[in-house]
């Protein structure tokens, strides 16, 4: 039977305004209720919602937002700075966490294909979780959000070259190893001579009608978003890309601020979805290694994040806060244990031990952060920043 989309989204914010509610009179993060709604009313709770895919599919687009307005806010010569010196950082801890995750699960008897498939979904880190809990300010205007936005984007490259060797091993991928690091800089020399040539002049022609100069960012973001998927990039590198060619627009500001709400409906979306397609009637099968693993990231990450990023001239308390911020595995790794199984490389218990790993770091992650950390939704008034 098809899924009642009126239905459905009644469930997903009528539902988030009750439990959204309740975790403010108890002090709770935000993104945990929109989880556990998820949870509740998806296939393997009430189900109320049989298709969660659905929904998930349209939350994606909250992150190629998310992505977008970051864009928005980082010059391209600061981008520039803050790559290089993340570069070694994000190599080198990717290589700790894919080696924690592989060992961890070989002591637990997974075959040697899984095990190399969780490790490498353990390298990276939650890109929506990260900045989403940074403060605005701090995000657009600090050391600390160009340093974070770095790794991620360097991770998310990673993340892609993963995609493509899953795909090769396969069998079902044409594309060359190599196409998404040469399709980068074309993609964005291309969109800057867009920018300047046509979108700029539009934007000075028309700034006056501002229902159009809304329309004119939504369609740039998805337009490079969609070309960035055909060259073998992502959407979410698309969007980033469309964000910093048009940064040095003198309406900049404007779309970012008019596009908040918009990104914040598809993230509501997003964490929903997560909850949703998470199998509890399974979770016993992997409980004792998802907690073990879920641990070993939310310790070793900080811990690495710290001493790596302190050996490359960062101050101490930055480090931490770096390490903190990306102390959980990414929804890249929810991506790759999917391709996975599809493509018969990896078990449905090693897809369902990166499910739970997932949300047990996205869960206490989000409790570090929102109690010990400046951030938009923390429950204290000294620690909330916007």
């Amino acid at each position: 039977m098809p899924q009642d989309i009126v239905f459905s989204f009644f469930l997903v914010f009528a539902g988030a305004m009750v439990l959204a509610t309740f975790a403010l009179f108890t002090r709770q993060p935000l993104l945990i209720a929109y989880i556990a709604l998820g949870a509740i009313v998806g296939p393997f709770g009430m189900g109320w919602i049989e298709h969660p895919d659905e929904l998930a599919d349209m939350a994606d687009i909250g992150i190629i937002f998310l992505l977008f307005l970051l864009g928005l806010d980082m010059q391209p010569s600061a981008l520039f700075a803050v790559l290089r010196k993340a570069m070694l950082v994000a190599l080198a801890s990717s290589l700790v966490f894919f080696a924690a995750g592989f060992a961890l699960t070989q002591a637990f008897g997974f075959s040697t294909m899984d095990s190399v498939i969780i490790g490498l979904a353990m390298m990276f880190s939650s890109t929506i979780i990260g900045l989403k809990l940074l403060p605005t300010t701090v995000l657009h205007h600090k050391h600390i959000g160009e340093l974070m936005i770095g790794l991620l984007l360097i991770q998310d490259m990673l993340a892609i070259l993963v995609l493509i060797l899953l795909g090769v091993l396969e069998g079902g991928s044409s594309m060359p190893v190599w196409q998404p690091f040469i399709a980068l800089p074309l993609l964005a020399v291309a969109c800057y001579l867009l920018v300047k040539g046509v979108l700029l002049p539009l934007i000075v022609r028309f700034d006056r009608y501002h229902e159009y100069l809304f329309i004119l960012a939504i369609g740039w973001c998805l337009a490079v978003a969609e070309g960035a998927k055909l060259v073998g990039l992502t959407h979410e590198i698309g969007a980033f890309i469309a964000g910093v060619t048009l940064a040095t627009s003198p309406i900049a500001q404007f779309i970012a601020i008019s596009l908040k709400p918009l990104r914040d409906f598809f993230l509501v979306m997003f964490f929903f979805a997560l909850g949703a397609r998470f199998n509890l009637q399974l979770l016993a099968d992997v409980a004792l290694p998802a907690m073990l693993l879920a641990l070993l990231v939310l310790v070793l990450k900080p811990v690495s994040f710290r001493l790596l990023l302190g050996r490359f001239s960062e101050r101490r308390e930055l480090a931490w806060d770096v390490g903190l911020r990306l102390g959980q595995i990414s929804e890249f790794s929810l991506l790759i244990g999917f391709v996975a199984v599809q493509s018969a490389l990896l078990s449905e218990q090693g897809s369902l031990l990166i499910q739970a790993t997932a949300i047990l770091t996205f869960v206490i992650s989000s409790y570090i952060v929102v109690f010990s950390l400046p951030n938009p939704i923390a429950v204290s008034d000294k620690l909330r920043r916007d």
